[in-house]
């Protein structure tokens, strides 16, 4: 008796799943229109019967590696440590893992490389994490001819652009709608000077919701290249204004710490002075005194979404929605708890 093991095919995972073997290509390829139920099905059928599609052999045939890989917005020779942030790590770890379960490689490649580098790398294709307006990584990519999809939405997207981002615009709407309910009359926000399309987003929701909400807009901004720095150097000048904010939001990692550090510094209580929120995936935001409300803007799931439509177009499929939009996930705490009504009347004096 022959001790080879023979390899399980396509007709064993599809009549595990009880779908038909077109449907676990589609599943296993990220295309086609297939319920997230389905999919996942398909998924557990395959890895139960440890089923590898043949990727690899299929993508050299015509050409290809079987490599797909994903980069970070460049900064010159700035190594940005990405992993370190917890948005950027959970994105990380779902493309790769989305990617494996369809039978590709995924490389990660260094924030700071050489031009040289970034044209020579063998790759099918590649998702490209929050392109900039003067950005070097996207043009690069672009010249060598490779599917190309944007985690984040280009700064001037064009019809053809490929993309997947969270609903950044409603999700700001959200949050301020949240904080108006709890009490808040003056609500603030402390935004980057960047050159990506995420603040700039923000900025138009939070300008178009004090228009609709008659309250005059209360921003102040800062450059990222001196982030920590700026960001509290902005929040101090925020917080001294007369009349001060009752609440105030920031959109990155780090904006709910500085802003309950800058709170306290002054002597005022969050949220009873202050109601504090932050667009953040970090998980010790839970866990902190007073825990901090933030808006979670889905990093697995746009990493699964941008490898999953990358491969569909690396295999050149028909009729993809080439953009995709997903909802972002607010999660109230209790940094912006209702205020009680005599925190009110002392902000609004």
């Amino acid at each position: 008796m022959s001790g080879r093991r023979v390899r399980p095919t396509v007709r064993q995972v599809a009549e595990r799943a009880g779908v038909s073997t077109a449907t676990v290509s589609n599943a296993l390829n990220g295309s086609g229109r297939l319920s997230e139920d389905t999919r996942q099905r398909v998924l557990a059928a395959a890895q139960e019967l440890s089923y590898v599609p043949y990727t690899s052999a299929r993508a050299q045939a015509r050409g290809g590696t079987g490599v797909l890989g994903l980069t970070m917005a460049t900064y010159g020779d700035i190594a940005v440590p990405y992993t370190e942030i917890p948005y950027y790590a959970d994105l990380i770890l779902a493309a790769i893992r989305t990617a494996h379960e369809r039978g590709y490689l995924l490389v990660v490649l260094p924030a700071s490389m050489s031009s040289w580098t970034w044209l020579t790398t063998p790759l099918d294709g590649v998702v490209h994490c929050e392109p900039r307006v003067h950005d070097p990584v996207g043009a690069i990519l672009q010249k060598r001819g490779i599917p190309l999809v944007c985690a984040g939405r280009p700064t001037t997207p064009r019809r053809t652009d490929a993309w997947v981002d969270t609903d950044d615009a409603r999700a700001t709407h959200e949050l301020l709608d949240h904080l108006r309910a709890g009490g808040s009359q003056r609500i603030a926000a402390v935004l980057p000077d960047h050159d990506d399309a995420y603040p700039a987003i923000v900025r138009t929701a939070y300008d178009e919701w004090c228009a609709a909400n008659d309250q005059e807009p209360v921003v102040e901004t800062f450059s990222t290249d001196l982030y920590s720095a700026g960001e509290r150097a902005a929040i101090d000048a925020l917080l001294r204004r007369t009349p001060r904010p009752d609440a105030v939001f920031g959109v990155y990692n780090e904006s709910g710490a500085h802003l309950v550090e800058a709170a306290r510094g002054l002597g005022l209580s969050v949220p009873g002075d202050l109601a504090v929120a932050c667009f953040s995936d970090d998980p010790a935001y839970a866990h902190q005194d007073p825990s901090v409300t933030t808006v979670s803007l889905q990093p697995a799931e746009v990493g699964t979404a941008a490898v999953e439509l990358l491969i569909g177009l690396v295999n050149g499929r028909r009729g993809l929605r080439r953009q995709r939009l997903l909802p972002a996930v607010l999660r109230v705490r209790d940094s912006s708890a209702p205020q009680t009504s005599a925190s009110a009347v002392n902000a609004a004096t």
